[in-house]
């Protein structure tokens, strides 16, 4: 419930801030963003959005739901948690590009933590089928594969930070295991994985290896992202095997920047 009434007042607190951003920034038309918080020792920030704060003491792990956004040039500060925006030590401009769908990442640890950007791809599957893409978010994790169990490999050599390719199959249940590349050891074991027809499945490896964890996020294709106006956001829900917690956290791609900026300008 907690988590719920947090998602509610970030995604408020979100809106509030694009609300008031000029026209002048904005291009003709959406795109559809989604953003995470994948930095496993990364401490809590916040961001401001055009000045005004818009999220508050974000930590690992959090991920938006897919948002239409206009597209458009947003300036974004990033502050350490509870300092207001004049302490920002970041304040840079994000670029968003009308109908296109992106997930942007801040990924690695603190000591070497970027920014990640993946353009996705929100066309449905055919009929009776589901999409299933994997996100090597794992920082010290060496590069994996992901097979049906005791069967073929579906995904080979996906390297950190990379996102594979969309794999499209019948809907219907599958044992599924992640595999360091050309190994047997399993790391992480998703037994009677259901996809249903219709969908698209994320699956994010995050956390370090020792700890290493899978948050799965399903999404409905919508109309995709349109160059003359607003369109309908695309219905999620909770992964079966993951409840994959959600905060609108668009500026967070420019985390990985201010963190480091905070470190050198500790020494």
């Amino acid at each position: 419930m907690k988590v719920r009434k947090l998602l509610v007042l970030s995604t408020v607190a979100l809106l509030m801030a694009l609300a008031i951003i000029p026209a002048a920034f904005a291009q003709s038309g959406t795109a559809k963003v989604r953003v995470l918080h994948a930095s496993p020792d990364a401490p809590a920030v916040d961001v401001y959005v055009n000045g005004n704060r818009a999220l508050s003491n974000v930590e690992f792990f959090t991920a938006s739901d897919y948002l239409d956004l206009p597209a458009g040039t947003y300036q974004v500060q990033v502050t350490p948690a509870g300092q207001p925006a004049s302490a920002a030590v970041i304040d840079a401009s994000a670029t968003i590009e009308a109908g296109k769908a992106y997930t942007i990442a801040a990924t690695g640890q603190l000591a070497s933590i970027a920014p990640t950007i993946i353009e996705d791809d929100l066309s449905a599957p055919a009929a009776g089928n589901a999409k299933v893409r994997v996100y090597h978010f794992s920082p010290d994790a060496p590069a994996v594969d992901v097979k049906v169990a005791g069967g073929d490999t579906l995904i080979s050599n996906l390297a950190f930070p990379d996102a594979s390719d969309y794999l499209e199959v019948p809907a219907g249940s599958y044992d599924l295991q992640v595999t360091p590349a050309g190994a047997s050891a399993v790391v992480i074991d998703l037994p009677g994985t259901a996809v249903e027809s219709g969908r698209i499945y994320s699956v994010f490896a995050t956390n370090v290896v020792a700890s290493i964890t899978p948050e799965v996020a399903v999404t409905t294709p919508a109309a995709a992202p349109a160059t003359g106006g607003p369109t309908t956001l695309p219905a999620t829900a909770e992964g079966d095997t993951a409840p994959l917690g959600l905060l609108v956290l668009l500026a967070l791609v420019l985390v990985g920047g201010a963190l480091a900026l905070r470190r050198r300008a500790a020494l």
